[in-house]
């Protein structure tokens, strides 16, 4: 449905700035920015294209921000990392501007919904993840499951931090900050890959992501500021309440 303007443009501001925020200390934006796009009428392959133009900064804020803390993840170097993040992030975005709109669309339910879980169950699979870390994981399995991952994001990026997280423990690191450094820088790279086929599609309002652009960088900033005041296990069941809620009302 196409909302009044002014409405229209307030839930999109909204929703771009505490979606960014939820990035910024957690992940889980997609869970506002894409219905808040859908509703607002733009069609569903579009909505996500767009979502995702629209947080990018907020990614390349975060990353630099934990510029003192990152390197090349293990097992992968910086050839592995930007090889695989580029053959990802492309063919997830092939996939995503050749499913149309009505596919796409039914896909949400099911997609808000894993997404959901990932959160859901984050920390005992993190857990799990840093009872199996060893050092010396092969080549192969630090890239392949970066490029599975990049394919994922391109695609959807609902969920895409816990993933990386889980892919950065298995592949043997350990540092916090590194790796939410790495997983934003991640999520910036196969970003920058995918919009590239997006925009070439036509699949990007960027009127609309203009217009967003300034709540993310905001509600990046404060959200990251702030993220110590709030309880992570509060914010992360809220993150899931809203997934399960989106859901449901996409399903019906």
């Amino acid at each position: 449905m196409s909302a009044a303007p002014m409405l229209r443009d307030g839930v999109l501001l909204g929703a771009a700035f505490f979606g960014a925020a939820l990035n910024a200390v957690a992940g889980g934006g997609s869970f506002l920015t894409l219905p808040a796009l859908l509703w607002a009428g733009v069609p569903a392959v579009a909505a996500n294209a767009t979502g995702t133009a629209a947080l990018l900064p907020g990614y390349v804020a975060s990353a630099w921000g934990f510029r003192e803390d990152m390197g090349a993840p293990r097992g992968l170097g910086v050839f592995g990392l930007l090889s695989s993040c580029l053959l990802g992030g492309l063919l997830g975005a092939l996939l995503l501007v050749s499913t149309s709109n009505h596919a796409f669309r039914a896909l949400v339910p099911a997609l808000l919904l894993f997404a959901t879980a990932l959160f859901a169950f984050s920390q005992p699979l993190l857990r799990m993840v840093g009872r199996g870390v060893h050092d010396h994981t092969p080549r192969w399995v630090a890239w392949g499951g970066m490029f599975l991952v990049s394919l994922y994001g391109g695609y959807f990026n609902g969920g895409l931090g816990v993933l990386l997280l889980a892919l950065l423990g298995l592949i043997g690191e350990t540092d916090l900050n590194r790796m939410n450094g790495l997983k934003n820088l991640v999520s910036a790279l196969l970003t920058v890959f995918a919009l590239g086929i997006y925009a070439a599609a036509g699949s990007v309002h960027w009127r609309v992501a203009a217009l967003m652009v300034p709540a993310v960088l905001l509600g990046g900033y404060l959200g990251a500021r702030g993220a110590r005041l709030v309880p992570r296990a509060l914010l992360r069941w809220s993150i899931v309440a809203i997934g399960l809620v989106m859901a449901f009302l996409f399903m019906r």
